[in-house]
């Protein structure tokens, strides 16, 4: 009885303005930030290492600032988020890009891939 009462609120609070981005994507998270009684947007951009869905799903990006690697998670239904933009694909064979906190400049370089063409593109399975 009380799950489904707490389904029904998430559902209302669930963001339906959010891009579909998976793990290897860069994208742009505009942030919300409050300074006394102003309120500004900042945009806080890097590679999305890991997806969690779920009933209240959250995404990690981490970036390189200052040669320190700053990792954020942000809560899907965030109300701190404004927006987010999908800047760049990248092409991964994996969920969970944690393996990225141990490299370093080339070598944590992903490589890109044009989400639109490279569905239409893939190669149709042939049945026998």
């Amino acid at each position: 009885m009380t799950s489904l009462i707490i389904e029904k609120l998430l559902a209302k609070a669930k963001r339906t303005d959010l891009p579909n981005f998976v793990p290897g994507d860069t994208v742009r998270v505009h942030v919300r930030i409050k300074e006394g009684d102003k309120e500004r947007s900042q945009a806080f951009e890097g590679v999305v290492i890991s997806r969690s869905h779920g009933s209240q799903g959250s995404f990690t990006v981490r970036k390189i600032s200052f040669g320190q690697g700053v990792e954020r998670i942000f809560p899907d239904n965030s109300r701190v988020i404004d927006k987010v933009e999908l800047v760049r694909s990248s092409k991964v064979r994996r969920a969970k890009l944690y393996y990225l906190r141990g490299l370093r400049g080339k070598a944590a370089r992903l490589k890109d891939v044009d989400r639109e063409h490279a569905s239409a593109a893939a190669p149709k399975k042939r049945s026998s």
